[in-house]
């Protein structure tokens, strides 16, 4: 087979999205917030946890602490040197990966939990699909993959309405610059709700539960169908 020259480089992205490297990352609770995520999920001491798009890796190093098997992932090298930090100071042990949602490597069949936050939207549609499809081979029958993202929630014709709206709250709430907000809209892939939503299923996921949550934030909770076809 040729060399993959038409394969999509990730790495074209790193940079754009700092604002976000973690959404836990601006705030004192962070921590909490992140445990108490992985214990809703059901996180259980001996599973094994891939955070993709870890960023400064507060959700991997909760999954760890908690007695997880943790493979930090990250595309940047600038964000798994910050993961790799803030796991030694709260004493927890992780793997660092630099990779991206393409390129992250895998046994199939090996996950009981997959995390992406933040990070399927920098790749367009074709290659989000690609991703999702990979996700679900890693995961073991049965297993969760916990999807936050930004998305639309709307028709074309609110976008305007909406990316103020969200511009606005993420001023706010998570200290962005307008630039940040800017460079999201201008320079990134984020699609439809709707899309994702089909496309998971496509691929092969159960859809467990959706959350529209706050103006252009997704989160989906997918399971891999067992073997024997059970949901």
């Amino acid at each position: 087979m040729l060399a993959r020259d038409w394969y999509y480089n990730q790495r074209r992205q790193i940079g754009l999205d700092n604002a976000v490297a973690s959404i836990y990352d601006r705030h004192d609770d962070s921590d909490v917030r992140a445990r108490a995520a992985l214990v809703a999920l059901g996180v259980q001491r001996g599973w094994k946890v891939a955070d993709i798009g870890c960023g400064n890796a507060v959700l991997a190093t909760e999954a760890a602490l908690m007695g997880a098997e943790v493979d930090a992932v990250d595309i940047s090298p600038a964000m798994l040197a910050l993961a790799g930090i803030y796991a030694r100071d709260r004493k927890a042990q992780i793997r660092t990966q630099p990779a991206g949602l393409l390129s992250f490597a895998y046994k199939p069949n090996s996950y009981d939990l997959i995390v992406s936050e933040f990070t399927l939207h920098h790749l367009p549609d074709f290659w989000k699909a690609v991703a999702l499809t990979r996700i679900l081979a890693a995961l073991k029958p049965g297993a969760h993959f916990y999807l936050r993202d930004i998305v639309f929630v709307s028709m074309p014709d609110g976008t305007d309405r909406d990316v103020e709206e969200w511009a606005d709250f993420n001023i706010k709430n998570h200290d962005f610059s307008r630039d940040s907000v800017v460079t999201h809209m201008r320079d990134e892939y984020s699609t439809f709700g709707w899309v994702i939503e089909r496309m998971l299923t496509e691929v092969g996921f159960t859809l467990v539960s959706t959350d529209y949550h706050a103006p252009l934030h997704g989160t989906y909770l997918l399971r891999k169908p067992k073997s024997n076809g059970q949901g």
